[in-house]
């Protein structure tokens, strides 16, 4: 029986989008999609995080914040990017028929931070509000505060989960969350010292303990504990508790799955067990194109080769696990 990899940090994040996967590395990002015609095209460009420009949004504890903000910039960039490959009629080929091609329209980043306002404004409602103002009107009824902020915890883990099941029933989120499996394909592959083959990046696990589901179930379920110790008379003031409490909550979400994320112990293993069950919901096993995908995002930004002879030496084989 084959001994289990070691697993090492690589520093290389992603996120899928419509037909492909984006993938950051430090100042440098790629996409790349699958277009209908078959071929792929791949875009990459240099990224100015907001810890580029301020020297306290690298903090402990206030990064996350930033690091969250910058994840939605760049997501919501790639992923217009990627559904911005609009069908157009052609010139006439030679039967006569209209030739359809694919033309890239750009997206200006005025455009990017107007679309992450409005994310963050929904999900603060449904995901905090929401659950703040159903839990303070049962708490004239509940006989304690704890029962009350437990009861807003499992009102709030529910509609998120209800949300994802209900838009894993779309066609195209379907494919979305196969190319989010290829992505945590990607990472763990060279993560484990495998090198990035298309054979080595489908045997490779689907979840991964960094992953974005992983951060939300880990703010719900901080935001669980710390609202058991602030008691508030009204349900508006519990509801703008949970709103200014949100960077808080996040700050020390991000630490947590930076931690868990950076050690491979059983202590680390049994935290992130929560967020690697909720990603059996937002991860799909990926088919062979999409791997190769994903890793053409991967090269684009990520030395692999040399991380592994950094990291395994002689571990590095093509065999897979």
């Amino acid at each position: 029986m084959e001994q289990k990899r070691k697993q090492v940090y690589s520093g290389i994040g992603g996120q899928a989008i419509m037909e492909g996967i984006m993938m950051r590395n430090k100042d440098r990002y790629a996409a790349a999609v699958r277009k209908p015609d078959g071929e792929i095209e791949v875009t990459e460009d240099k990224w100015e995080a907001f810890s580029d420009r301020h020297p306290f949004a690298g903090w402990v504890f206030i990064r996350g914040v930033f690091a969250l903000v910058d994840s939605l910039r760049l997501g919501i960039k790639t992923l217009m990017w990627s559904a911005s490959f609009e069908t157009e009629e052609g010139p006439d080929t030679s039967d006569g028929k209209k030739e359809k091609k694919k033309e890239e329209k750009p997206l200006s980043d005025s455009y990017a931070f107007v679309t992450v306002f409005i994310s963050l404004i929904i999900a603060i409602g449904l995901f905090s509000v929401l659950p703040a103002f159903i839990a303070g009107l049962a708490a004239k009824v509940l006989p304690g505060r704890f029962l009350s902020a437990l009861l807003e915890g499992i009102i709030r883990v529910g509609i998120f989960i209800g949300y994802v099941v209900l838009i894993s029933c779309m066609k195209d989120i379907k494919r979305v969350y196969m190319y989010h499996g290829s992505e945590h394909k990607c990472i763990n592959c060279v993560e484990h010292g495998l090198p990035l083959t298309v054979d080595n990046v489908m045997a490779s696990s689907k979840e991964h303990k960094r992953c974005g589901t992983s951060f939300l179930l880990t703010v719900m379920l901080i935001s669980v504990v710390i609202f058991m110790f602030i008691h508030v008379d009204t349900i508006w003031l519990r509801i703008v508790s949970r709103i200014l409490l949100i960077p808080v909550i996040a700050g020390i979400s991000y630490e947590v799955l930076r931690f868990t994320g950076n050690h491979d112990n059983t202590f680390t293993y049994i935290l992130s067990r929560p967020g690697m069950w909720l990603q059996g919901l937002t991860t799909r096993e990926p088919e062979r194109d999409m791997c190769e995908v994903a890793i053409q995002a991967v090269e684009r930004v990520f030395d692999w080769q040399q991380f592994l002879k950094d990291n395994f030496s002689h571990d590095v084989s093509g065999t897979e696990d």
